[in-house]
């Protein structure tokens, strides 16, 4: 049964681009005489909308894809954000077009051209047409100025559960070749060893260069309420007391992250075990001082 545009409106949102509208057997006629009508809203030279108002976020994704084309999908951070990755938004909205494509920008759009199989990478279920997150993030990271921002995400996505190191290592051979590929590589060799953050591999590196002993990292903890809890770091001290360091991200600044952070340090807290903390600032470009304090409280040196 042919689907009307009503119905395929529904679906996106009340997005609909000129070659989808042709699929539905809608004459430009009949898109004319909305248009005049106040009906519909023309967001681009090929992409209408069936509402008036301001774009919602989700429209404005499906105006970005549609304007693109069909074989075109949400990458990068725009697609993590799908995913589910928190505290790593970003306002424009990013696309991966095949590389011979040619076509008007649009504001607020930031298309990326590959040679890629971008069929490979859709995501079987998600809409608006999305990458799954493994290419999405790793392509981010291959083309990101930062090095420090680009392994960040790629190790948050592990961090928030939306994958695993070892998915993330297949997909970087997928992708060969891979900018940065060695770097990220062995990243993910030292979250697939415990690390849950890019500070806790930072302090896995620290250790080593100042002779630090390694730490368990996400150690399984209850509180004092019975909460389950894992710590970032531990290590067992020569008068048998256990060293926890909880290391804070950006994310660990507003208020209602702070405030929990303090309960999660006292309960945590015991007679036998001291919890102390460190920015990940401090992790990365201030180790001296990390490291002079961590031997002060007891912590011993690599064997």
């Amino acid at each position: 049964m042919q689907t009307t545009w009503q119905e395929a409106a529904r679906r996106q949102c009340g997005v609909l681009s000129e070659r989808r509208l042709r699929e539905l057997r809608v004459t430009r006629k009949f898109v004319r005489n909305q248009v005049r009508a106040g009906r519909w809203v023309e967001r681009t030279h090929s992409v209408y909308t069936t509402t008036t108002g301001p774009l919602s976020r989700e429209q404005r994704l499906w105006v970005a894809v549609e304007h693109a084309g069909p074989e075109a999908l949400l990458g990068g951070l725009t697609a993590a954000g799908l995913h589910g990755l928190r505290h790593w938004e970003r306002d424009a909205v990013t696309v991966l077009v095949p590389a011979q494509l040619s076509f008007d920008p649009v504001d607020g759009v930031h298309f990326v051209r590959t040679r890629r199989d971008l069929a490979a990478m859709r995501h079987p279920r998600l809409d608006p047409p999305t990458a799954r997150v493994e290419p999405a993030v790793l392509l981010f990271a291959a083309a990101e100025r930062s090095e420090r921002t680009a392994l960040g995400a790629v190790t948050a996505c592990i961090q928030q559960r939306l994958t695993t190191a070892e998915l993330m290592l297949e997909w970087t051979r997928r992708l060969r070749p891979l900018r940065r590929a060695a770097r990220l590589r062995a990243l993910l060799a030292d979250v697939a060893g415990g690390s849950q953050s890019l500070a806790e591999v930072d302090v896995v590196r620290m250790c080593r260069t100042w002779g630090i002993a390694r730490p368990r990292r996400q150690v399984r903890r209850r509180d004092r309420s019975g909460r389950l809890r894992w710590t970032d770091c531990e290590w067992d001290l020569p008068d048998g007391r256990v060293l926890v360091l909880e290391i804070d991200g950006a994310f660990h600044l507003d208020v209602e992250s702070w405030a929990e952070d303090i309960r999660r340090q006292r309960g945590l807290t015991t007679d036998r075990r001291v919890v102390v903390r460190c920015t990940a600032q401090e992790a990365r470009f201030e180790q001296p001082d990390l490291v002079r304090d961590l031997f002060a409280l007891g912590v011993p040196r690599a064997a």
